[in-house]
């Protein structure tokens, strides 16, 4: 199994390096707080120019520090997080989409967690991780140390059904755990504790929301004063959560006030993806899993008081894979030789944003199924210049990448809003943009063949492992096929299986690269025991009624969900 390829390099270059500071002495090195949102849009923040949503404590940090006016993203949730954690394009790191197996991160990637870890500095995250739900993809295999979060896409999907915003049953260090209060400020308060815990070194807290993205669950405390302003109850939900959001904002940076943090620590606060709904998105086309600008720009905001002067906005482009870098650039650490990341460090523009910067190519693209295609929902950005494929093509599984497909190309600078399409204008640019693309498209196809990350199971870092049909197993033309694992220890197996409505007689049904194993259930049982042999195959589990066909279950829901228990080793 070659999991551990890029660990134990890393592993191996802390050793020799150190993975220490080469620019800064320990006492200078900032302390580092990424907060990420899920689903606010570039138009959801007052000083992007929506005059109905109320942020202030958003706006003041914004207008204080550094506005980026061209920063993006992906155009949904988990492969923004795949680049934000690498500085890779997700394509590299084994996510393909958000679920049905495609938001797994294959555990041998090296995240900013671990650099970061590795350098000395405390690593916390506080919120929705999405990468990755069993071993070695959780946020404690990943160079989190301290861990708070919910599973999954969200809260209240699978695998953590029955859940909700308010009180909300989430994981700490691997164990469950019950909250108290809303969602967003009990991440928050989880993150305040650990800065006060660890403020005698150099932190790094990871704060993702999951916040505004549905369910659209506030009090309403928050959402009736935008009801009372006319805005429809889907805007007034939304914009009552990113005003929660703003309020826990405001109360973390004056705990960093208080703590006399707030002048060394850098912080960058950005969206995931654009808005789901229709709302204000200051002109910009399109919304969430577009590839168009509504779909990818997204609000982003930095300060570091001692590190760069604030004030300033920066016009360049800019993009998720770019956070890791900057902020490792930022801490003295050397990214170590032979680790190769996508980003570019944005210190020097943030420093100074006269400073010369060529022009450079950010690739985009995302779309559901497991297998990317050429050309489906993908663009290619320049400083002035972007090329759409495939418009409006992330939900279909059955899209062809034709010998002609569809291109688009648009004078961002002059056009944001993408009305004007230029591609029979400037064939020229639009030739060069896709040839561009392709080798981008191949380089990414070659780092791991668009494989998704591996579940381990049998592991003595997680046993039992939980797998969650919606979430991981593997679909194909819509359907679950099973889970792609590796089996740590050959031994008996308990599985249990959610068996949904199902109540009557039937056979759990166990199959492994093909090979069928059955084992007979009696009305309401739910678990067997099978022998599985070590290593990699693909695992499918279901239950089947006595002389009826196999059903399968397809919906984000439990049913169908699998615990698997090594109980000894053969």
């Amino acid at each position: 199994m070659g999991d551990c390829t890029r660990r134990d390099f890393l592993a191996t270059m802390a050793l020799s390096a150190g993975l220490l500071p080469v620019a800064q002495a320990a006492g200078s090195r900032p302390n580092v707080i990424v907060i990420l949102t899920d689903d606010q849009g570039y138009g959801d923040a007052g000083v992007n120019g929506n005059d109905k949503i109320r942020t202030p404590n958003l706006d003041r940090f914004a207008e204080q520090g550094v506005r980026f006016s061209r920063f993006y993203c992906s155009p949904v949730c988990a492969p923004t997080r795949a680049s934000l954690m690498t500085g890779r394009y997700y394509y590299r790191t084994g996510v393909i989409h958000t679920s049905r197996g495609g938001a797994k991160m294959h555990g041998d990637e090296v995240t900013l967690a671990e650099l970061l870890g590795r350098a000395g500095y405390a690593t916390g995250i506080f919120g929705k991780w999405h990468l990755g739900d069993n071993y070695p993809m959780r946020p404690q295999d990943q160079g989190f140390a301290e861990c708070l979060v919910h599973r999954a896409g969200g809260i209240g999907q699978a695998p953590d059904k029955p859940n909700s915003y308010f009180d909300p049953v989430l994981w700490h260090n691997g164990r469950r755990f019950k909250a108290d209060g809303y969602c967003t400020d009990a991440f928050t308060d989880a993150a305040m504790r650990f800065i006060e815990s660890r403020r005698d070194q150099p932190f790094f807290v990871y704060l993702p929301l999951n916040a505004p993205h549905t369910p659209l669950d506030i009090d309403a405390t928050y959402y009736e004063p935008y009801k009372a302003l006319g805005l429809d109850d889907t805007t007034a939900k939304v914009y009552g959560m990113i005003s929660n959001i703003d309020d826990n904002i405001g109360r973390l940076l004056a705990r960093l006030d208080e703590l006399g943090l707030r002048e060394n620590t850098l912080i960058f606060f950005l969206g995931d993806n654009g808005p789901q709904q229709e709302r204000y998105t200051a002109g910009l086309r399109g919304r969430k899993s577009s590839v168009y600008e509504g779909g990818i720009r997204v609000p982003c905001f930095a300060q570091w008081p001692k590190g760069f002067p604030g004030g300033r906005r920066i016009g360049r482009i800019a993009a998720h894979i770019d956070v890791a870098p900057t902020l490792l650039d930022a801490c003295g650490i050397e990214v170590p030789e032979g680790l190769a990341l996508d980003g570019a460090s944005l210190m020097p523009l943030l420093r100074d944003p006269q400073t010369a910067w060529p022009d450079r190519r950010l690739f985009f693209q995302c779309h559901r199924g497991l297998t990317p295609k050429p050309y489906q929902n993908c663009a290619v950005m320049t400083g002035r210049y972007k090329m759409v494929g495939g418009p409006g093509t992330f939900k279909e599984d059955a899209y062809t990448a034709p010998d002609k497909p569809v291109l688009e190309l648009y004078d961002i600078d002059a056009d944001p809003g993408e009305q004007h399409d230029l591609a029979k204008r400037h064939p020229e640019i639009l030739a060069k943009l896709r040839k561009e693309y392709d080798a981008w498209f191949v380089g990414v196809k070659r780092t791991r063949q668009f494989t998704p990350g591996v579940i381990h199971i049998g592991s003595d870092f997680e046993n039992p492992s939980h797998l969650c049909r919606y979430q991981d197993s593997a679909y194909v033309d819509g359907k679950p096929t099973g889970w792609p694992v590796y089996i740590e220890k050959a031994g008996q197996y308990e599985s249990t299986i959610d068996r949904g409505t199902s109540s009557v007689r039937a056979q759990m049904h166990v199959r492994l690269d093909g090979k069928r194993m059955m084992r007979p259930l009696d009305p309401n049982q739910n678990r067997a025991i099978f022998t599985l042999p070590e290593g990699d195959a693909m695992l499918d589990v279901w239950v089947q009624e006595e002389n009826r066909p196999r059903v399968v279950h397809t919906k984000n829901d439990t049913t169908g969900d699998v615990t698997i228990k090594r109980l000894g080793v053969l």
